[in-house]
């Protein structure tokens, strides 16, 4: 009986954890190039329940992948606003080394240098990407391919790269940015990304879909929860006639 409290206890863990990734989700679904971060372990749960086999029958599976699924693109008329189609990243340079984004909501500092929110560059492909002063952002023109001009004059090009197969290995660090892991991966130039200007990628949370999904959660909790105390009110009942 004390192998299947364990294990009890163990779906109880996941659940919980299950159940913080979807309040997360929640928390972010306003919130730019936001990816939602999903765990199957309540499905795996209803199916194993339900008599269906699993991948890992009677396994606790407390990983989480990220969901990098297109998001909605809305139309903002900001300048720096930037969304992007398919498949890329842009580049945001800091000290500790490169993050990787989704969110284009960009500014410009001091400098006339293109940066994000927490003032960190954006990578060009030949470096920091630098407005001229007599240049106002309403001139700015970003085609396609990430390429900024103001009239005749080339500014500089978004640097744009995929991780191909290696996406999910990505390591979340901050809001809608992401780090590489320690494992050796390495980017490489997004191919067919394209860049909207004026546009922003929304988070793909999709909030019914999250509500569903704690209910479900919120439900196979209360049942292990119970199972739990009933076999501590049966362990009681023995204990007391065997002290009898």
């Amino acid at each position: 009986m004390s192998e299947i409290i364990v294990q009890v206890g163990s779906s109880i863990n996941a659940l919980m954890q299950e159940f913080n990734i979807i309040t997360h989700n929640l928390a972010n679904v306003s919130t730019p190039g936001y990816k939602r971060r999903c765990n199957a372990f309540s499905k795996s749960l209803m199916a194993q329940e339900a008599g269906v086999k699993t991948d890992s029958p009677g396994g606790v599976d407390l990983n989480s992948t990220l969901d990098f699924s297109q998001g909605s693109v809305i139309e903002t008329g900001r300048s720096l606003d930037f969304a992007l189609y398919g498949k890329g990243f842009f580049v945001i340079e800091t000290p500790d080394g490169p993050l990787y984004t989704r969110s284009g909501m960009f500014q410009m500092n001091q400098n006339g240098q293109i940066v994000d929110s927490e003032g960190r560059t954006v990578a060009g492909e030949a470096g920091p990407i630098t407005i001229p002063t007599d240049v106002g952002l309403s001139q700015l023109s970003v085609s396609s391919d990430g390429s900024i001009s103001a009239g005749d004059t080339a500014i500089g090009k978004f640097k744009l790269v995929d991780f191909e197969d290696n996406e999910n290995k990505l390591v979340p660090a901050g809001t809608s940015r992401f780090r590489m892991p320690d494992e050796d991966i390495a980017p490489v130039a997004a191919e067919n990304t394209v860049v909207k200007q004026g546009y922003q990628e929304v988070s793909n949370v999709k909030m019914v879909d999250e509500l569903v999904d704690m209910i479900m959660v919120a439900r196979l909790y209360e049942a292990n929860m119970k199972f739990v105390e009933a076999k501590k009110k049966v362990s009681s009942s023995i204990i007391s006639v065997a002290m009898a």
